[in-house]
């Protein structure tokens, strides 16, 4: 166990540089995202609407209540092609003025959220059969397939994130669980079996 946790601290570590480097000093970090062009308009208009109410939103809406009745949503939904066909439509998330950018709050989180993954996985190779590096890298590297799918392909295909941001995305989050991969298989290197010495 003080092999796995060792395995999680330090590919955590190597995570967190690597997800630094993608998005600081790659182009990864801005691929797929565009400004809106003459944004001012825009802004001011956001800001008279929502105020401070900080959130997820889906564009156009539906126009149902909390507590719509299944009749309702059924209807709601059998117009809303209507809606998406004569106005854009997208997910916004919105925040007031005053939103943080690069807190230390936020640093932390990200560093417990790539040390919880590398132990995940570390302890997930522990638990494996694989012993040699190679196997290891390859149940990383499933792993690390099974992670970049499981929201990225989802948010392309319902919420229409472009493929110029899922792909470089996902491949920001595979490249670093192979790093904390290779940092896990080496600490947790099975030992070389001992000569038993068989007495007459």
């Amino acid at each position: 166990m003080k092999r796995i946790l060792l395995a999680g601290v330090l590919g955590g570590i190597a995570m967190f540089i690597w997800s630094s480097i993608a998005h600081m000093a790659l182009p990864l970090g801005v691929a797929g995202i565009k400004e809106i062009p003459n944004e001012q308009p825009v802004l001011s208009a956001m800001q008279a609407g929502l105020g401070q109410a900080s959130g997820l939103y889906l564009f156009p809406g539906m126009g149902l209540s909390l507590d719509a009745s299944r009749e309702q949503r059924s209807a709601a939904m059998q117009q809303y092609g209507q809606k998406l066909a004569a106005n854009p439509s997208g997910l916004l998330i919105y925040h007031p003025p005053g939103a943080p950018a690069l807190t230390p709050r936020q640093l932390i989180t990200e560093f417990l959220t790539e040390f919880a993954e590398a132990f995940l996985l570390a302890l997930l190779l522990s638990q494996t059969r694989a012993t040699s590096l190679g196997s290891r890298l390859g149940v990383a590297f499933v792993i690390a397939l099974v992670g970049a799918i499981t929201t990225n392909i989802p948010y392309w295909n319902w919420y229409g994130f472009p493929l110029s941001y899922t792909l470089p995305y996902a491949c920001t989050q595979i490249i670093g669980y192979m790093i904390a991969g290779i940092v896990a298989a080496s600490i947790l290197k099975t030992p070389a079996p001992q000569a038993v010495v068989v007495r007459a």
